[in-house]
């Protein structure tokens, strides 16, 4: 493919990424833009569940970038650097800030996304701080914040890969939840990525992948559940899927797509459904449903 092609793909790409109100997105959310650009296999039928293979190299797209010159691609993000970890509310003289229930926050696995959805005011929006996995564990400020609020929620967004699954898992393990506050697993779930036709990353293939991966645990606070080992099972696809090593980020999602994901998770918005609808939504797309367009 010819550099023209591709810069002229990437201009597109850099439009449609920041649809609409200019949007803010990572490096890597461009260049899976880039490949719905080629191919837009996101417009097939949800009903038809696969992933597809990136349809431009990383290299090429980098070098694309390259061609472009540096800041000059408006809305794209620079990549997150992890720097020591310091103390919330740093920026108010607030004394009482830590006096307020909080009902809801989300943690990312990836810095970057975390990063992308505050620059697009998701958390003002969605009255939803937003962490990434590097500022774990959460402080203590953070914890009574949470034990304030009834029925909070910590909501986790992962990606769809064998390490990815394991993230509520690893939460679990670094924090401790205080009593009655929820944790939810938003995914991405492999099942997830097939019905939304994302664009899958190849790794080492799996002798063996588990039926089941644990979404709380030991360590998820002495709640309800907490301890109890909860777990969401993978349908047989999922498991192949997996072992012959494919992943899909959470990056692949349109960023306009995740932020409207995001906002509707967890402010816990339900649209309107008949039961009919809903049965063949649950078993086509898991325990949450991810945007169709």
């Amino acid at each position: 493919m010819g550099d023209a092609i591709v810069d002229r793909v990437l201009r597109t790409a850099v439009e449609k990424a920041a649809e609409p109100g200019q949007l803010r997105f990572t490096e890597r959310q461009l260049y899976y833009e880039v490949c719905r650009v080629l191919m837009p296999w996101h417009r097939a039928p949800r009903r038809a569940q696969f992933t597809s293979a990136p349809a431009l190299t990383y290299e090429a797209y980098l070098a694309a970038l390259r061609r472009h010159g540096p800041g000059s691609v408006d809305g794209l993000l620079p990549p997150v650097v992890p720097k020591p970890r310091q103390a919330a509310g740093r920026h108010t003289p607030e004394p009482d800030l830590f006096d307020y229930g909080l009902p809801r926050l989300l943690v990312c696995e990836s810095d970057d996304i975390a990063a992308m959805l505050r620059a697009n005011g998701v958390p003002m929006e969605s009255a939803c701080p937003v962490y990434g996995a590097s500022e774990l564990p959460l402080e203590e400020g953070v914890l009574r914040m949470l034990a304030l609020a009834e029925r909070a929620t910590v909501y986790l967004l992962h990606d769809a890969s064998a390490r990815g699954l394991t993230f509520p898992a690893r939460f679990a393990r670094s924090v401790d939840i205080p009593d009655g506050v929820r944790v939810v697993p938003l995914g991405l779930r492999p099942r997830q990525a097939g019905a939304l036709h994302l664009v899958h990353g190849r790794g080492p293939a799996y002798a063996a992948v588990p039926a089941a991966f644990p979404a709380a645990g030991s360590g998820l606070g002495r709640g309800p559940g907490a301890g109890q080992g909860l777990a969401f099972e993978l349908g047989r696809w999922e498991r192949d899927w997996l072992r012959r090593g494919r992943f899909v980020e959470v990056a692949a999602v349109n960023p306009a797509s995740l932020i409207r994901t995001v906002h509707r998770l967890v402010r816990e918005v339900h649209t309107p459904r008949s039961q009919l609808t809903e049965l063949r939504q649950v078993r086509r797309a898991g325990f949450l449903s991810w945007p169709t367009a």
